[in-house]
């Protein structure tokens, strides 16, 4: 059990000048945090178009944070450094704060999330990632299988948010949604017959060469973010 949390924030730029701004502080940003104390693994991402799109979406980036407390995640948001550049230039921003339920693979040869013990078990909200780095032989046939297995995503109204994103378009991809119940999350999960089949396919063609799936219990949402999702 730890007290580490994750957040993963979200910023949208609309003007030229503000896209330009977030595509080339990719990098910059990713050496700035490594000085960051408490923070144990990060990336900074792009995302893709609406739905799990392979196309980049150019006016929007995510930064995934893993940290020791949430003492050192408020030292980060509350200072003048790498999130207060992101505040100025961005036009929309959100940040998901979460706790950890259960996680298994890895990312970037790492096991990041632990287990968090402060669960509360009478949360109705569930936050899922997953993450995977696909075999460029696989690419294709991974690709046009994609829009079959997230049918049931387009149908459920237990989704409150949802987007692609990854480091690399077409190769590195994480998807991140929050769900306002979690019975239908495990009925995607676990009885949804395009995901099983996604499941099937995946072990039988060895989509991966490396993948991550971790729940989450998000229970802070800050921002501005259009439709931002509410935790009641």
């Amino acid at each position: 059990m730890s007290k580490q949390i994750t957040t993963l924030s979200f910023y949208r730029f609309h003007s030229l000048k503000g896209k330009l701004w977030g595509f080339f502080n990719v990098p910059i940003t990713q050496m700035k945090l490594k000085s960051i104390q408490g923070l144990r693994f990060y990336k900074v991402m792009g995302s893709g178009k609406s739905g799990f799109n392979p196309l980049p979406d150019w006016s929007t980036y995510a930064i995934l944070q893993v940290w020791d407390s949430e003492e050192a995640a408020n030292d980060f948001y509350q200072g003048k450094g790498v999130y207060f550049d992101y505040v100025k230039n961005s036009d929309e921003l959100m940040v998901v704060y979460m706790k950890n339920i259960k996680a298994h693979g890895e990312w970037s040869k790492q096991k990041p999330f632990q287990k968090s013990s402060k669960i509360d078990a009478d949360s109705k909200y569930m936050a899922v990632l997953t993450r995977a780095t696909i075999k460029w032989t696989e690419l294709i046939p991974f690709w046009k299988y994609v829009p079959q297995s997230q049918e049931y995503l387009k149908r459920t109204k237990a989704i409150m948010f949802q987007y692609g994103i990854g480091e690399v378009p077409f190769k590195n991809m994480a998807t991140f949604s929050i769900w306002n119940d979690k019975d239908a999350l495990f009925e995607f999960a676990y009885k949804d017959s395009s995901h099983a089949k996604a499941i099937e396919l995946t072990r039988k063609r060895d989509w991966y060469s490396e993948e991550l799936f971790s729940r989450f219990q998000p229970y802070r949402i800050v921002g501005n973010w259009k439709d931002k999702p509410e935790l009641n």
